[in-house]
């Protein structure tokens, strides 16, 4: 997060932020923003969760499809068996 922002940058903000607020305030606003930072984090394991659980029902949903593929080809399979039979005899 901090990849291109240097030491003296961030003492530079945080005197900033220490003369705009007051250190009274700033303990508050970094509670604050450890919530926001929780929530959101809270957030997106939730959003996670949900397309793994997505994609586990669509994994069983694969595997259902996948038999009634192979069924599908099977049956395939034996019309042209059948009718090459048939030719066979014409």
């Amino acid at each position: 997060m901090f990849l291109f922002i240097s030491g003296a940058e961030l003492v530079f903000v945080f005197f900033i932020v220490l003369l705009v607020f007051g250190a009274d305030k700033i303990p508050s606003i970094a509670r604050s923003l450890a919530k926001g930072v929780t929530q959101v984090r809270q957030a997106t394991n939730e959003i996670k969760s949900e397309i793994q659980k997505s994609a586990n029902t669509k994994d069983s949903a694969g595997s259902i499809g996948g038999e009634i593929k192979d069924q599908v080809d099977k049956v395939k399979e034996d019309f042209d068996n059948l009718t090459d039979s048939i030719k066979r005899k014409l």
